[in-house]
């Protein structure tokens, strides 16, 4: 027994003793050799250690390398494909002995890694050639059966551990450069021909990414071939997952995209993009959908996508060009846009209490001379096609609506196609020319059956006006401020409605009332009032009016009301620019008892009004002749220009 212990006792420190002279039995630059020679071989690269080696023993066989460099090949921009600080390499013993080095771990510090993409198209990355005879055909197909890793390499790593230092990828081909830094990951490689498995963070743009990546598997990728890939980035501003499959060496990536954060304005400033908004835009969103994208080209089929409360279905393509172009084709459901409008001026509460106490004189009004920026128009190009069920910009309300969006070098082209409102159907289009200035536009809008009261109290909060007709725009300018849009302003404005009526008065019976008057009858105050009551009406049987701009100036117009038993003309002069008005209205009685059937359109009983002044204090006058009737003139001018203002 004493002798076996004995035996047990010398065998323990020949292991020891073999163990603390293994530095010396097998110096380190034996093991670097074995190994840069391995390198060599199977990647054609070289690997170059410029600082220290050191070869430790306990707990572990462990070779540190300082200031090492993976060469890059001969095309690529830089020397070094990698370097690091140091690589410290985990080799098992036995290995050692038997003379077939095997890397056990890596735990690489301060890496500064770059893959590149050439411009023919060739990649760094691809460090193995494979091995058997290839045809031309089998060369062009990634999958061909006689490609593999040389006999009987394989890498078999525990961990990759990687701590610091930078990822760098550059494709010539589109001359662009992305940069990872901090790297702080785990990389599981348990065989080349298996899954890689990379866990940890790294930081973008100083923004700090956990992720989480499955690859299979690293022998296709070192081959160019294609491989599967789920990857996970999950930060405070985004999270994003794909599964799918990389193939044309690393150029085509397909599968299924996921994309959820809780601001976009958050995500905007992180890309130095200034993007103000409503506190309840541009918030919350996710994308779900099937993606490919190659050639600089992301495709998204079976979109489902979301925005603040904006659910958007369809397809959507964007190419990386130098100008970014966008293609879509979406239905957006209910669109609401005002949450996506400029925020109105606040009026200070104390501005609001004076205002109510001591109402102040009408303010001239003045076009704003500030310019316009419309550059950003010609940084991206886009096809856009929207279909709404609902479609909302400020109290404007239309149902069923197919809007397009063409942006191609600074022009815009905004097509509203086909839309419902009002009871009625319209089309419209505004183009404007945007590549510099002075800015252009033209615009274009048909309304056809189309109620009027609804339509122009949402539009511009005028209610007394009833009938059903058409409305037609066609006006061009252009300018780069407000006043100089209103200055070259050019076009026409037509209307026609049929069987409606102006709310708020009886203007046939305030016209007998003011006949009556004139003619000797007498002041009938009630009589008078009875026209201006405000559950009263004036039926027409048709209303129109067209309005010719020159130079943001309406000379050229008319204005004509028909019922059966009034008449009502206008003419004169609206000048936009200098906010002004020069108009004269007739209001008549019809003569003939057959009323709006009969052939004679003269009419009795006339009364002109003339309204005139800038926008901000017209006067309406009527002129009935006599300064007599000072007390009947002053009532129907207030009436008059209760109605009419």
């Amino acid at each position: 027994m004493k002798t076996f212990a004995k035996v047990i006792g010398f065998l323990f420190l020949g292991i020891v003793a073999l163990i603390v002279a293994l530095p010396f039995i097998i110096p380190v630059d034996y093991i670097f050799k074995q190994v840069t020679q391995s390198v060599e071989q199977t990647t054609g690269r070289t690997l170059e250690i410029k600082g220290d080696k050191t070869l430790s023993v306990f707990p572990k066989l462990k070779l540190e390398l300082n200031d090492v460099a993976f060469s890059n090949f001969k095309q690529g921009s830089q020397p070094s494909m990698a370097s690091m600080d140091q690589l410290a390499i985990h080799i098992p013993y036995l290995s050692v002995l038997t003379g077939d080095i095997k890397l056990e771990k890596f735990v690489i510090n301060n890496p500064s890694i770059l893959l590149e993409k050439m411009p023919n198209g060739d990649v760094n990355w691809q460090l193995v050639k494979t091995t058997g005879a290839q045809d031309e055909n089998s060369r062009s197909s990634q999958q061909g059966a006689s490609q593999g890793l040389p006999e009987g390499l394989d890498i078999q790593l525990g961990e990759v551990a990687i701590y610091g230092g930078s990822f760098t990828f550059i494709d010539h081909q589109n001359n662009t450069s992305q940069k990872v830094t901090d790297l702080d990951l785990a990389i599981k490689l348990p065989s080349l021909k298996k899954e890689l498995k990379v866990e940890g963070a790294v930081t973008y743009m100083a923004e700090k990414f956990e992720l989480d990546v499955t690859l299979n598997t690293p022998e296709k990728l070192l081959l160019g071939q294609d491989f599967t890939l789920k990857t996970l980035l999950d930060s405070r501003l985004v999270s994003l997952t794909f599964d799918g499959l990389v193939a044309k060496q690393m150029t085509d990536f397909s599968g299924k995209l996921e994309v959820t954060g809780d601001s976009v304005k958050a995500l905007a400033k992180w890309q130095n993009q200034a993007l103000i908004a409503k506190d309840n835009a541009f918030n919350k969103f996710s994308i779900v959908s099937e993606m490919r994208f190659v050639g600089q080209e992301l495709n998204l089929s079976k979109l489902d996508a979301s925005l603040d409360e904006l659910a958007i279905k369809g397809s959507a393509k964007l190419a990386l060009t130098n100008v970014p172009k966008i293609t879509a084709n979406v239905d957006l459901g209910m669109l609401n846009v005002n949450p996506y409008l400029p925020e109105s001026i606040d009026v200070p509460e104390e501005s609001k209490e004076q205002t109510t106490q001591t109402p102040s004189e009408p303010q001239p009004i003045a076009w704003d001379d500030s310019e316009i920026d419309l550059s950003a128009l010609n940084i991206v190009n886009a096809d856009i096609k929207v279909a709404a069920t609902g479609f909302q910009f400020k109290e404007i309300k239309l149902g069923e609506t197919k809007l397009s969006l063409k942006l191609n070098n600074g022009t815009a082209q905004l097509g509203l196609d086909k839309f419902k409102a009002y009871e009625g159907d319209g089309t419209g289009q505004i183009v404007l020319v945007a590549k510099r200035a002075p800015y252009k536009m033209n615009t274009s809008f048909s309304f056809e059956g189309i109620q009027a009261e609804p339509l122009l109290s949402d539009a511009v909060g005028f209610d007394k006006l009833m009938g059903k007709g058409e409305l037609t725009i066609a006006l061009n300018t252009q300018g780069q401020s407000q006043k100089e849009f209103v200055n070259a302003l050019h076009g026409a404005i037509g209307f026609g409605f049929k069987d409606g009526a102006v709310k708020g008065a009886n203007i046939a019976a305030m016209v007998r009332s003011a006949e009556q008057l004139i003619n000797g009858g007498g002041l009938d105050a009630k009589g008078l009032e009875k026209g201006f009551d405000n559950a009263e009406k004036t039926d027409f049987s048709a209303l129109t009016g067209n309005f010719q701009f020159v130079d943001g100036v309406s000379k050229q117009n008319d204005l004509s009301l028909k019922s059966p038993l009034i008449r009502v003309s206008g003419n004169g002069d609206i000048d936009l620019p200098a906010t002004k008005i020069n108009y004269r209205l007739v209001t008549g009685i019809v003569d003939s008892i057959e009323g709006q059937g009969t052939q004679d359109q003269s009419t009795g009983f006339k009364i002109p009004i003339r309204i005139k002044g800038p926008f901000h204090d017209v006067q309406v006058k009527p002129d009935i002749g006599d300064a007599a009737k000072d007390k009947a003139k002053d009532k129907i001018k207030d009436k008059l220009k209760s109605l009419f203002n």
